[in-house]
């Protein structure tokens, strides 16, 4: 099979994301958060090795108890573990939490900054997290969030060389996507994610954009 040449790769590319629209035109961050760009740092950050719906059960409980975020920077680890322990990695995440609490305080005036260099300052919070918070939170797109499930479609869609490190996934997306496309990608693939391209089972024989992936299981059985 010859190589795909980068300008078909970027017309399979946008050809994908218009049925992601289509398919999707209301995905939207699954987190509540209340529309707070701290809330949503914090559950960003908590989200890591855990579901979505699972950090949506315990931050309820979290933003009740500390319902400011100086009530959080002087929390008791062990009481904010006790809320989170039905999550992954439960412990580091309090810890994490509270000194994300304490850095807003102390270094940005009691406010999520909306710049990408600090938001990465804070701990736990790496350029996936900085991606969602300033999209979501601001309205600012400086990039897109690779989460396991953008990473793993990416590769499948063979959109990216190989290679899992997300930084890497992230730098080759937004080479084959111009930026209007870019805020749109991790909610929309999250959800493909979730219904069709899962990790174990994808239902390639259903998917909606099955004839664009190269990897479709399904089209590659038909071909033999």
């Amino acid at each position: 099979m010859p190589r795909e040449t980068n300008a078909h790769k970027r017309e399979r590319a946008i050809k994908i994301e218009e049925r992601m629209s289509a398919h999707y035109p209301d995905a939207e961050c699954s987190l509540d958060y209340g529309r707070d760009p701290f809330r949503l740092t914090i559950a960003v950050m908590l989200s890591a090795q855990t579901t979505d719906a699972g950090v949506n059960k315990v931050t309820p409980t979290l933003w009740k108890r500390y319902p400011r975020i100086e009530d959080l920077a002087q929390a008791d680890v062990r009481e904010v573990g006790s809320i989170l322990g039905s999550i992954g990695c439960y412990k580091v995440k309090a810890a994490r939490a509270i000194q994300i609490a304490q850095m807003v305080m102390t270094d940005f005036g009691g406010e999520i900054p909306p710049d990408m260099d600090k938001l990465q300052r804070l701990p736990g919070v790496g350029r996936k997290t900085a991606n969602i918070v300033l999209n979501e939170g601001f309205g600012i797109v400086e990039g897109i969030a690779v989460d396991t499930h953008v990473n793993r479609i990416a590769h499948r869609l063979k959109l990216v060389p190989r290679d899992d490190d997300p930084a890497k996934t992230e730098a080759a997306l937004l080479k084959v996507y111009p930026p209007e496309y870019w805020g749109r990608i991790n909610h929309q693939w999250v959800y493909f994610g979730r219904e069709f391209c899962t990790a174990k089972r994808p239902r390639c024989c259903e998917c909606f954009i099955g004839d664009l992936c190269p990897s479709n299981a399904c089209k590659q059985a038909e071909a033999i």
